[in-house]
């Protein structure tokens, strides 16, 4: 296995601790230990300050994996299981699920770790992209006529990072269809699920209603809680759990006490959490509708559905990195480029999970104004 520079971690290694805007971050705003542990009562800072610091059970505790459970409609703890962060879930499932020759369906554009993982592995990557022109919603036509005799698995990923996109109940029943009909692995990155602004539009988790589903969670974008770099994921394939659980033998074999701790207390009260963190998103989704509708001669701006993320793109002629590399040199404000994404020339991320969205918007604002003049 040979992988290629993590093109978007490499880009925010450059700008993300000294810009003072960060305006394309994908998670939300985070808590700090105090408030995590006050959720808990007196009894949780006890508890916390006299956790024992040995190793912890492989899968996750078992508390840990009860509570995730609990999210889920039809899976246990047995179903769960608990990685550091979403990255090594992926990274498990690729190295576990896929071999040299299998022919997987990637929806298009994504996180790196969901197409270059395989190519790595020496998978067929197709690329099931996504279109702007419709509101992002990709072709499920193209997807049927691309599934072939080798195709082992569909990656998809709603909410969509990052254009916050998401299925339709329909379009989603449509793919576990195919899925199903042809015995192929779904493989569903749900890290954003609670974060639709209108909540009738959540879609059951992928493993709920498919036996060969696998759903990816975490607690970094829903729940803002990135640096406890818990993630999971849920299924009822126990074969794959199975080569999952022995695979992480090899890379964090087990996962971190005191995130377990925190991580089982906050998903007690993950509604809380979501619910302040949608209040956010809400809150800014105004703000960004009222400043690309005063820029739309710049802009071209498509609300999305669900999560802190947007995909707009640039009117002008020119490349969007070299904006947003003028951007964040000039004003301290960061955006990523599309680029990052392999997508295009135009399109850029704008994360808006954050409270400090007024001051982003005002740099941004100020840095068009002088350009304008």
């Amino acid at each position: 296995m040979k992988l290629q520079d993590f093109k978007l971690e490499r880009y925010f290694a450059k700008y993300e601790f000294n810009a003072p805007y960060l305006l394309c971050c994908s998670d939300c705003e985070s808590f700090t230990v105090k408030e995590i542990l006050e959720l808990g009562g007196s009894a949780a800072a006890d508890d916390f300050a006299n956790l024992w610091l040995g190793y912890t059970e492989a899968q996750g505790h078992p508390e840990l994996r009860r509570v995730i459970a609990n999210l889920y409609r039809t899976v246990s703890e047995h179903n769960v299981l608990v990685c550091s962060g979403a990255e090594e879930a992926i990274f498990i499932f690729m190295n576990t699920a896929l071999n040299r020759g299998n022919h997987v369906i990637v929806q298009y554009p994504c996180y790196q770790s969901l197409h270059e993982i395989a190519r790595s592995i020496g998978c067929e990557i197709t690329h099931w992209e996504m279109n702007e022109e419709n509101n992002w919603q990709p072709d499920l036509d193209f997807l049927k006529s691309k599934i072939k005799d080798n195709t082992r698995a569909i990656i998809i990923n709603s909410p969509h990072n990052p254009t916050g996109f998401s299925f339709s109940q329909d379009a989603f029943n449509q793919i576990v269809h195919l899925a199903r009909e042809k015995n192929i692995l779904l493989f569903s990155d749900e890290v954003y699920r609670g974060l639709e602004y209108d909540q009738s539009d959540q879609l059951p988790a992928a493993c709920d209603i498919y036996e060969n589903a696998v759903s990816l969670g975490v607690m970094s974008k829903t729940y803002g809680l990135a640096g406890l770099r818990i993630g999971w994921i849920a299924t009822h394939n126990q074969a794959i759990y199975q080569q999952m659980a022995s695979f992480k033998d090899y890379t964090s074999i087990c996962n971190s006490a005191p995130s377990e701790f925190l991580a089982t207390l906050a998903l007690r009260h993950h509604e809380q959490l979501a619910e302040r963190n949608l209040g956010i998103i809400k809150k800014n989704l105004q703000l960004l509708d009222h400043f690309f509708s005063k820029y739309e001669h710049l802009f071209n701006w498509q609300k999305p559905k669900a999560g802190p993320i947007a995909f707009p793109s640039i009117k002008w002629d020119g490349h969007v990195e070299d904006f947003c590399h003028d951007l964040v040199t000039k004003q301290g404000v960061l955006l990523l480029p599309g680029n990052y994404y392999d997508f295009g020339e135009r399109n850029f991320r704008i994360g808006f999970g954050r409270k400090n969205m007024p001051q982003c918007l005002e740099a941004l604002e100020k840095y068009l104004c002088d350009k304008l003049g």
